[in-house]
């Protein structure tokens, strides 16, 4: 038997007959600690106009764990015409998403071996012989966490499996690993940090999980401010728990139950009578998750602090995706520095959020601002306040119907342009705000209404009615409601996986509102086409982007007087000053006056500003007549640090371009040396290029392949058309039969039509006009010999298309 020629083995072969057979001999289990091809992004969505593709992203070629729920070590292959350490780089990379210590890099020859726990030598070379056992592995990996022995119970104990494929992502497992590190270590205050849409629900429950098999947890306290989020929680991602799960009503705590869901509301209030959690010891609960802990639970002075101080002695674990911090509230001061935190730019990076693109819309009352004549009064015969209104006023001191008309008239145009079922929540000022919103999108869609009434639904905290449609909004298989208007109800927890437009009508100024608000678009749901959104911004809300805080660890605002800066006694190292009294930081990044804090769950009232003399909310004005108009309606990119992408698609290909081919020859090389175009235009395509959203740029009916000639290398584009009709021109076909010019002819004129997949594809040739000539065996076995030399002629078509002895190239 002749020697295996490894030069010739593809990176496959060198897996399959060298590398596995290396690991099984050290003593891996291939059911449970072996997993090949192991994904870990899902590849970042890229978003031009009304297209979209996802980034390809690669796997790791083999993931080494101690058990499902604890990684070990990443094995990274090349083929064995590279160096042995060629893939280390790569492989450290899938090592820091997977937060493992072990790397390896082979190429079938031996291992390149980088040990994190050995800081006195990095990395080293070992034989295919020597590759290290389960046991080595795991008990280096033991000491370099600094595991003790009543850790090991806890930290090994397995997630919760129920055999559907499903497990934690790359980012949720670390964030599950540390959690239960910390908590097995002995820390009782824990922040975990993660992105709207990321799976902070699903997180904890396998947090709880782990805990609660090992026993290192009995009962356990799940608390959430919105009876929305327990539900959903109880419905979903805890249903796992079963009959060992209560959600506590009636102000009643049952000790029968292990696992207790509860609202903030139904535990305590004012009165003595109110407070249920007192039913029970201090000490009933040893692990309470607090969902959303940005809200009221983190303020010091907040009535719902007083449970998590009652039942001081159990961990706490806070989840948020908007850590907050100010001088009254601090998540970190309470709960410490996050064991971990996932970004909204990391998800997107992934390709596991959403992008968005923003639509930017001008007025020009709210640019200019508007003045009433003098001693007009509204339309309730109230004299208007003679000074100038402007953005910040507008439906909440100041209501002008024809604003709220021009407004619904952008977002049904909008939608009439796209998609007119596309899932759209529009973000009003107050509840009275978003009915009048209501009222005005009704008129405006008039024929969707007519087919449903529940087309447009307000929902906020005081409408049951409204209330009792959330679930049919978030709900995927229900096509209505379609558009929700609402104020802060629908700001945090509502899982709405395919809202596609998000409608900021609302003066934002807190950066923790904002990103709640944004959030409501990034889930993505592949299976109804959900891969990125758009929010509309009449409120230059969006300007919060620019912000350096948009996406970074928050930093704690010290508000203060002006008299407190002469005070050298304050203890303050930075001041940020709030002369004018208007609640924000300094930066302007607050709750505007007028709004309730986020400490519950209101969403009621009529918010305005100030009081009048005799100490009565300020009078809104509402008013008609008012000529409102557009001045500016623009779209714009935003990258996942918040930055605007200023370059066009065109440059962003041409610089996607240059990283794939150095130089035209090169491209044209490559381009001809490809058995099947195809495959060229879906590697491109898995780079982020868009193919519709160039044909938008640069011109309709141009051929990938004079694209790229085009965009890349400034060369002059032919047509499709144009290209088949060279083909023809040259008589390419008369060495072929008569039914054989026949068929390649109409695969000509399919090129020009749809371009070269149609060529390529086998299917082609079994629909009209193909029929016709003749049925598939007569076509192929007929007319060219057999499927070999029709393949042969499709390849000989494709060369004769893309000839460079044209102008094309």
């Amino acid at each position: 038997m002749s020697p295996i020629n490894k030069k010739a083995l593809s990176e496959t072969d060198i897996i399959t007959k060298f590398l596995l057979p290396a690991v099984k001999k050290a003593g891996w289990d291939d059911m449970t600690q072996i997993r090949q091809e192991v994904k870990l992004r899902d590849g970042k969505v890229i978003v031009r106009g009304m297209a979209a593709a996802r980034k390809t992203v690669k796997s790791a070629d083999i993931v080494l764990y101690h058990k499902p729920s604890i990684p070990l070590a990443v094995i990274e292959a090349k083929a064995n015409k590279h160096e042995v350490g060629k893939g280390l780089q790569q492989g450290l990379d899938y090592a820091r998403l997977l937060d493992v210590p072990f790397v390896f890099a082979s190429n079938g020859d031996g291992f390149i071996f980088h040990d994190k726990t050995n800081p006195n030598q990095l990395e080293s070379e070992i034989s295919l012989d020597d590759f290290p056992s389960p046991a080595e592995l795991w008990a280096k990996y033991s000491a370099y966490k600094g595991f003790t022995e009543t850790q090991l119970p806890i930290v090994t104990q397995d997630y919760y499996d129920d055999g559907s494929g499903k497990s934690p992502r790359y980012y949720q497992l670390q964030a599950i690993n540390k959690t239960v590190e910390a908590v097995s270590a002995g820390n009782d205050r824990i922040l975990l940090v993660m992105a709207t849409g990321t799976g902070k629900t699903y997180t904890a429950f396998q947090i709880i999980w782990r805990l609660w098999k090992a026993k290192a947890k009995k009962r356990i306290l799940f608390l959430a401010d919105r009876n929305v989020l327990v539900d959903q929680t109880r419905i979903n991602d805890f249903q796992p728990f079963g009959q060992a799960m209560t959600k506590i009503t009636g102000r009643k705590i049952d000790p029968a139950y292990e696992v207790h869901l509860a609202l903030y509301q139904a535990l305590t209030g004012p009165e003595e009578q109110q407070k249920a959690y007192k039913q029970v010891d201090p000490d009933f609960f040893d692990l309470i998750i607090i969902d959303e802990c940005h809200r009221g639970s983190a303020a010091e002075d907040s009535a719902w602090r007083e449970i998590l101080e009652y039942f001081s002695a159990a961990t706490q674990i806070g989840l948020t995706a908007t850590p907050k911090e100010t001088d009254e509230v601090s998540n970190i001061d309470y709960f410490g520095a996050p064991v971990y935190m996932y970004s909204l730019k990391e998800g997107i990076e992934d390709g596991f959020l959403a992008p968005y693109k923003v639509v930017r819309v001008d007025i020009d009352v709210d640019l200019q601002g508007w003045r009433p004549t003098k001693g007009q009064v509204d339309k309730h015969g109230n004299e208007i306040e003679d000074r100038v209104y402007n953005q910040k006023d507008f439906d909440r001191t100041m209501v002008i119907d024809e604003r709220t008309q021009l407004v619904a008239q952008t977002i049904t145009n909008y939608l009439k342009r796209t998609d007119t079922m596309a899932k759209t929540i529009v973000f009003c000022n107050d509840i009275h705000h978003a009915e009048r919103m209501r009222r005005a999108l009704v008129n405006c869609n008039s024929e969707q209404v007519a087919k449903n009434d529940k087309y447009v639904m307000k929902i906020t905290g005081d409408d049951e009615v409204g209330k009792a449609q959330l679930d049919n909004f978030i709900n995927p298989k229900k096509a209505y409601p379609v558009i929700a208007t609402t104020s802060e109800l629908m700001t945090t927890g509502v899982d709405a996986k395919t809202c596609k437009l998000v409608v900021l009508d609302q003066n934002i100024q807190s950066m923790t509102k904002f990103k709640q608000i944004i959030g409501r678009g990034t889930r993505i749901d592949d299976r109804y086409g959900k891969l990125w959104f758009t929010i509309l911004d009449f409120k230059k809300a969006t300007e919060l982007f620019a912000d350096e805080r948009f996406d970074g660890i928050p930093e704690k605002i010290i508000q203060t007087k002006p008299d407190d800066i002469n005070d050298p006694d304050s203890g303050f190292d930075e001041i940020i000053v709030d002369t004018d009294n208007d609640n924000e930081d300094g930066r302007g990044h607050d709750e505007p006056d007028g709004f309730p804090d986020d400490s519950g769950p209101i969403d009621e009232g009529d918010w305005t500003t100030g009081g009048d003399d005799e100490g009565g909310e300020v009078r809104k004005y509402h008013v008609n007549g008012v000529t409102v108009s557009k001045v500016a309606e623009r779209v714009q990119y935003y990258d996942t640090d918040g930055k605007l992408v200023t370059e066009s698609f065109k440059d962003y290909t041409r610089k996607t371009l240059s990283q794939q081919f150095a130089s035209l020859d090169d491209f044209i090389r490559k381009w001809n040396a490809s058995e099947r175009k195809q495959t060229i235009i879906d590697e491109l395509a898995g780079e982020g290029i868009i193919w519709e959203a160039l044909e938008q740029e640069v011109g309709e009916g141009i051929d990938p392949f004079d694209m790229i000639c085009h965009v890349a290398f400034d060369q002059p584009p032919l047509t499709r058309k144009e290209r088949a009709n060279n083909v023809k021109k040259r008589n390419y076909f008369t060495k072929y039969s008569e039914q054989a010019q026949l068929v390649l002819d109409k695969l000509l004129d399919k090129y020009a039509d749809t371009g070269v997949l149609e060529v390529e594809k086998f299917d082609t040739i079994k629909v009209q006009p193909f029929t016709d000539i003749g049925s598939v065996k007569e076509i192929v076995k007929g007319g060219f010999g057999g499927r070999k030399e029709y393949d042969q002629a499709i390849t000989e078509l494709e060369q004769a298309i893309y000839s460079t002895t044209d102008k094309s190239a």
